[in-house]
């Protein structure tokens, strides 16, 4: 066997078996928590803590066959028994022995068929880069307009019978009915939510952790989409 013909197989097989990775523009983690830490000139510098997991690249989106040209992204990893039949075939399909439970696609011009199966790299996501964050926010339940809106309400004090309500929301013979999207008492939180242009303050692969400067959406233990700033 010649030395080009090893070399091939072996990039083959790390291809297969996952070991490469490519860099993308996002990647998923898990929402960690909050701490502080201190920069060399004593500042101190509240950050949200990321945990790095595994994502895989499970399927490619090609012009050809989909219309679009994406790459379907694969994380969350669970124990096999824990995971459907279809899924599992999927994962098999793509060379991927973990156990993923959530997908998501993100689109990249020019895909490649030999990316499939590889992990996401974090090499757009070095220290002092621009980013933003989509998560899930904290679930608020059934909340009135002054917490869900900031409404100013009414007087406290004083014989005053308007204090928290909505007061009026125009319904009379014109127009006979309350618009749509007025502002009214309602379940507050649980939306997607994205904030701009955070900073990334540390990354540590070998433990496994990003850090980010400033708060991100969401409650501990749940997933975020960190992504490259659109607008930077």
């Amino acid at each position: 066997m010649t030395e080009e013909t090893k070399a091939v197989e072996e990039t083959a097989e790390n291809t297969s078996n996952g070991s490469s990775s490519v860099d993308l523009n996002a990647f998923y983690g898990l929402k960690a928590g909050m701490t502080r830490i201190f920069d060399e000139a004593g500042n101190h510098i509240p950050v949200t803590v990321i945990k790095l997991e595994s994502n895989y690249i499970t399927q490619v989106k090609t012009v050809e066959n989909d219309g679009y040209e994406a790459y379907q992204v694969g994380y969350y990893s669970k124990r096999e028994k824990l995971v459907n039949k279809p899924t599992l075939g999927r994962l098999a399909k793509a060379n991927v022995k973990e156990g993923l439970t959530r997908f998501a696609e993100l689109k990249v011009s020019g895909v490649e068929a030999a990316s499939l199966g590889k992990t996401l790299g974090l090499g757009n996501f070095s220290a002092s880069t621009m980013i933003d964050v989509t998560g899930k926010s904290k679930g608020k339940g059934f909340q009135g307009v002054i917490k869900k809106y900031n409404f100013a309400g009414g007087p406290a004090t004083h014989g005053s019978k308007f204090h928290r309500t909505t007061g009026s929301i125009g319904n009379r013979a014109t127009p006979g009915k309350v618009w749509k999207n007025k502002k009214m008492p309602g379940h507050m939180g649980c939306e997607t939510k994205t904030v701009q242009n955070l900073q990334v303050v540390e990354v540590n692969e070998e433990k496994g952790y990003l850090l980010i400067r400033g708060s991100v959406p969401g409650s501990k233990n749940s997933w975020v989409k960190v992504s490259t700033a659109t607008k930077k």
